[in-house]
């Protein structure tokens, strides 16, 4: 399988070990290209630490961009909480440029994760 984009949504102070473990649950050892998720979430040690430790960038965006994206499981209270109905699959998608969502959000031990794969050339 091609190098995955991950997106994230995650609660303020989630430690990097909680991602990890998360991403490798619901991934296995699939080649991961990036973790996505919301602009806010950015700044976060355990985000950052994840990445570090997974070896990938983290990208972010804004409520506006996530909510643009048609995805297949949108939450109303996430998009009562920050403005946008998906965080992680609308991450996800972004992030593989607007690629094919191939794991749809499953949430493990609080970290919602969704992957999607880039669109083939």
């Amino acid at each position: 399988m091609a190098e995955l984009a991950v997106g994230l949504g995650l609660r303020s102070g989630t430690h990097a070990d909680s991602i990890v473990a998360a991403v490798r649950e619901v991934l296995g050892d699939n080649p991961i290209s990036c973790l996505a998720t919301i602009d806010r979430r950015m700044g976060e040690p355990g985000l950052r630490d994840a990445a570090a430790e997974l070896g990938v960038s983290v990208q972010g965006y804004s409520a506006a961009e996530l909510a643009d994206v048609p995805v297949p499981n949108p939450d109303a209270r996430i998009a009562t909480a920050v403005g946008t109905g998906s965080v992680a699959e609308a991450a996800a998608i972004l992030a593989a440029g607007h690629g094919t969502l191939v794991i749809t959000k499953r949430i493990v031990a609080g970290v919602t994760i969704a992957a999607a794969q880039r669109a083939s050339d």
